[in-house]
């Protein structure tokens, strides 16, 4: 159990990365606003730096392969949630000197969003940039997202390491990158569900005679549960349902042997002299085995096991020398640093007129009531943290209002955009940046013209879908959204219901959600386990609209359902 991580207020994650770099001072350097590290001693050879991050809880992946003959830079995220494009953008803003900069991203919406964000962000800058998209783990092939980005992971990052250190060119890096997670496919199964760090409790329970077949590294519930077999039963079936997906090669593969967090070594060194036996008697060339917990889901009792068919060179590239804290003796630990001196606080420019921040004060307010609900919610198709950082985000808006002056929701994008992590946190923003463009010029809580705002409606809403890949019915907040923007878009400008309208189409395209079965997100990993539960996505969107509505329209807003009923489940017979 995780009994040991420091209270939420200490910032759990920034105190391992402290760590972390305590005990690596000679290869590791660690930012902390915004949080990333960097390897201080790349190979003169590089020309082209590969950056990489996800949530934490899957240590030591990304930061345990920094160094030579690995990433220039890795943003870790929250436990479970992808690190926000900032972290990334600065990131590889950091590592870059002129040869482009190549991300690794594991298939996870949260993950491609925000390296997405921060890849536009980099091009605007006129940085290049490639990516390369881990989706390795079969057991979520058939999901509306794909297979997820799981274990593979650290044989790509390994092998595009020591080619990196060759001198390649960015987009050759690229190329070799898709081909090697095209080659790799990761399958997982737990005895005992990971621990929940805030309740220290398991997140799920499972009967002592049961293995949940299938688990994500996010700690996301088998495909199925079966009883207990043999270990040798247990590797046998694995290996057929990885062998009858991984592309042959005459050149063999690696074999990854991967602990899920709360499996012994004992244990993984055992699984490995059976799975390569196994594959031995299939014909198969075990050309490397890798052994050990290198992508965790927090303290999960479970393994993985990875096949990566090789292609002539990679297996060098694999077996090349390699200087980084996954593969080579820690140095003795730097001496502790100053703090560094606190800023002066910043003078607050001049508050605009009130109505500046009318819509974000209410918006605020709505969340603050429903935010256990949110989460509750959330729970039910993911990690259960969304109230929780809607909640956060906003009171970050409101502080950043207080201090610069600037209207209620341009701040709310500026802080969504750069602070805040997960799938939700970076869409809001992209939704912000649209409306706030048009509530910035209405003091006073004088409503915008609704030509103007149903435009930025449905433009905040195609940024969604270009950046996430969500359609209407895949149950996100574009069900919500989408017919919001549409019905705006066709009232008159005289209409004094107009955008209370368009929040009952939203609410309605909210609810509805309750009954779709996820095509994008996290929701899509766990199929009917949803059904009757609206997205939370979806239901902040609603929350927004009812917030405008209240704000621009406050007479008609009246006829708007109370926010507490918008977030129930589905009434079901």
């Amino acid at each position: 159990m995780p009994y040991f991580l420091p209270e939420t207020e200490t910032d759990p994650v920034l105190t391992a990365c402290r760590g972390l770099a305590l005990a690596h001072p000679d290869r590791l350097a660690l930012s902390e606003k915004p949080l990333y590290l960097t390897a201080t001693s790349p190979d003169p050879g590089r020309r082209v730096a590969l950056v990489s991050g996800g949530g934490s809880g899957h240590d030591p992946l990304h930061t345990g392969l920094l160094g030579r003959g690995g990433l220039d830079a890795a943003a870790p995220g929250g436990v479970f949630a992808s690190p926000h494009n900032g972290q990334i953008f600065a990131a590889s803003l950091d590592v870059h000197h002129g040869g482009g900069v190549l991300h690794i991203v594991k298939n996870y919406t949260g993950d491609k969003i925000n390296f997405g964000i921060a890849a536009e962000r980099l091009h605007a800058r006129g940085v290049e940039v490639a990516t390369v998209e881990i989706a390795d783990d079969i057991a979520s092939a058939d999901a509306g997202a794909g297979r997820r980005g799981t274990a593979a992971t650290v044989v790509v990052e390994k092998i595009l390491g020591a080619a990196a250190d060759t001198g390649m060119g960015l987009y050759e890096l690229a190329d070799l990158g898709r081909a090697v997670a095209a080659a790799s496919r990761s399958l997982a199964v737990c005895a005992r569900p990971h621990t929940n760090p805030a309740s220290l409790r398991p997140a799920a329970m499972l009967p002592p005679d049961m293995l949940d077949y299938g688990v994500g590294i996010h700690g996301e519930r088998g495909a199925s549960s079966i009883a207990r077999p043999r270990v040798q039963d247990l590797i046998r079936r694995m290996l057929s349902d990885l062998t009858a997906d991984t592309p042959t090669s005459p050149d063999g593969v690696i074999l990854v042997v991967n602990g899920l967090g709360g499996t012994s070594h004992l244990e993984l060194q055992a699984v490995a002299a059976i799975a390569a036996e196994q594959l031995h008697e299939r014909g198969e060339r075990v050309a490397a085995v890798l052994t050990g917990t290198h992508t965790a889901a927090l303290d999960m009792a479970g393994i993985s096991l990875t096949l990566t068919a090789l292609a002539p060179g990679w297996l060098d590239w694999w077996q090349a020398p390699a200087d980084t804290p996954l593969t080579a003796w820690p140095g003795a630990a730097a001496p502790p640093q100053p703090a560094a001196p606190a800023a002066s606080p910043r003078t607050p420019l001049p508050r605009r007129l009130p109505g500046s921040r009318a819509a974000l004060d209410r918006y605020a307010e709505i969340i603050s009531h429903v935010r256990d609900a949110l989460g509750d919610l959330d729970q039910a198709a993911g990690d259960g943290d969304f109230g929780d950082n809607l909640t956060g985000g906003l009171r970050g808006a409101l502080a950043r209002v207080d201090a610069t002056g600037e209207d209620g929701l341009t701040a709310a994008a500026h802080v969504f955009l750069d602070e805040v992590g997960g799938t939700s946190g970076p869409l809001f923003g992209l939704l912000f940046q649209h409306l706030g463009a048009v509530t910035a010029g209405c003091p006073d809580g004088q409503r915008p013209a609704l030509s103007a705002l149903a435009k930025a409606l449905a433009d905040g809403t195609t940024a969604i879908q270009r950046v996430g890949g969500a359609r209407m019915g895949d149950r996100t907040l574009v069900d919500a959204l989408a017919p919001a923007a549409q019905l705006l878009s066709v009232k008159r400008e005289d209409d004094p219901a107009a955008i209370t309208t368009a929040a009952l189409a939203a609410i309605n395209g909210a609810r509805g959600t309750a009954d779709m079965l996820g095509g994008r997100g996290r929701s899509s990993y766990v199929g009917k386990r949803a059904l009757g539960t609206p997205d939370p996505g979806a239901i902040g969107a609603a929350l927004l609209l009812i917030a405008l509505a209240d704000t621009y329209e406050p007479e008609m807003a009246t006829r708007l359902p109370l926010p507490g009923y918008v977030v129930q489940p589905a009434t079901r017979p």
